[in-house]
């Protein structure tokens, strides 16, 4: 968020995020699109760019508010969108381009998104973009044909996975938020929930959820190694075997793994 942040103030020309799925990209996306001043920023959100070049450069014009109709050709479309952002700079506004999952985008498409970043006064660009992607964007811009974008890149970043203490401090926050101030995560179960989301964000939240449920279910006040395992067999996308963990249970009546916090943090 710092990042951006920055280079949005600087005026850099393209910014990208990249993470894996469910590390919180559009959240982050969100954020950014709520934090930005109104009165300085003008926004275009893109949410499934996989768009033909006409639709995208059509979309932004509808975005920035243009004046152009869609039966329009394609270089009176650009220069629609050329007059509205000058128009906008002459107000001291910045115009903000934000992809979300860009890695869909065609690369026609993406070669109309690099024109269009060419569009500048003498002193500034006109329009700024921001791509979020999953990994495969990397891949998708080390194309030797997209080097030219590539190279506009001026601030990249990427979104990594919560460790084990980033997944423990995840669920304090969590928990305070709803206006709990218990515990009620084990140190076992932090671990084993850590280790079987991969420290994903999305996974840690359907795992603790169906662990919140399955202790609901049998009256317990904490959550357990065992709660974990039940929910993590239930959830074919974890990255535990919680078919086997639950079995180890049955088997021994509890877990052979070290109890302490210390030893599991």
């Amino acid at each position: 968020m710092n990042t951006l942040a920055f280079a949005l103030r600087d005026g850099e020309g393209f910014i990208k995020i990249v993470g894996e799925v469910g590390t919180g990209k559009t959240l982050l996306c969100r954020i950014l699109l709520a934090r930005l001043d109104k009165a300085q920023f003008v926004t275009a959100y893109i949410p499934n760019p996989c768009l033909a070049p006409e639709e995208l450069k059509a979309f932004i014009a509808a975005e920035i508010g243009a004046d152009y109709q869609r039966s329009m050709p394609a270089h009176e479309l650009t220069a629609a969108i050329y007059r509205r952002l000058l128009q906008l700079a002459r107000q001291r506004k910045q115009v903000i381009l934000v992809v979300d999952e860009a890695q869909t985008m065609p690369r026609e498409t993406i070669e109309a998104l690099r024109l269009l970043s060419n569009l500048e006064t003498e002193k500034r660009k006109l329009l700024q973009i921001v791509m979020f992607g999953q990994p495969e964007l990397d891949e998708l811009l080390n194309r030797d044909d997209l080097r030219q974008l590539k190279q506009r890149i001026v601030f990249a970043e990427k979104l990594h996975p919560l460790s084990t203490a980033g997944v423990a401090a995840y669920l304090r926050h969590r928990l305070k938020a709803s206006g709990c101030a218990n515990a009620l995560f084990s140190p076992l179960a932090i671990w084993l929930l850590a280790k079987a989301s991969g420290g994903i964000p999305r996974l840690v939240n359907i795992l603790a959820h169906k662990a919140l449920l399955c202790a609901y279910g049998k009256r317990d006040v904490t959550i357990a190694g065992w709660h974990i395992a039940r929910a993590a067999r239930d959830t074919p996308e974890c990255r535990l075997n919680g078919r086997l963990w639950c079995r180890l249970w049955e088997l021994n009546g509890r877990i052979f793994l070290p109890r302490s916090a210390e030893v599991i943090r």
